[in-house]
């Protein structure tokens, strides 16, 4: 791999996160998220959450939740946003334990849902419920 090119997991809201390949640079990190940077270092493992600084403000759609260790939603990113690994004074790549670590964390797309002031996280499943059919089909009404 190039010097100047990470391999990070790009997380899109409602997709589960892609290992992606990205120039190790300002403007890429900004078009990777839409805008503005923000970096966020929520993780005791060194790797960094680079998502788009003005993203609620914006109104892009709430991508993940940031959870603490006792599993309790504290923010949630909004817009497509990057795990990275943090180097000695740069961005990294992700090693692919942390790859790995991280895609099962944010694996799951998540739909959240406003209740009065308080904001209902749920797992959105893998396959749309519409495709199961539910009712029987005509000709199961015929006979």
């Amino acid at each position: 791999m190039a010097e100047n090119t990470l391999s990070v997991l790009k997380i899109a809201p409602g997709q589960h996160p892609q290992q992606v390949e990205i120039d190790n640079n300002l403007k890429a990190l900004q078009e990777a998220v839409g805008g503005t940077i923000a970096a966020v270092y929520p993780f005791a493992d060194p790797v960094a959450i680079i998502c788009n600084d003005d993203g609620k403000l914006m109104g892009l759609p709430l991508n993940r939740a940031l959870r603490d260790e006792n599993g309790q939603m504290y923010d949630a990113v909004a817009g497509d946003f990057l795990v990275v690994g943090l180097g000695e004074e740069d961005f990294a790549s992700l090693t692919p334990e942390m790859a790995q670590k991280y895609e099962q964390l944010f694996h799951q797309p998540e739909a959240f849902l406003k209740l009065g002031n308080r904001l209902l996280v749920l797992p959105v499943p893998d396959e749309p419920p519409a495709e199961k059919p539910r009712t029987k089909s005509p000709a199961e009404h015929d006979r």
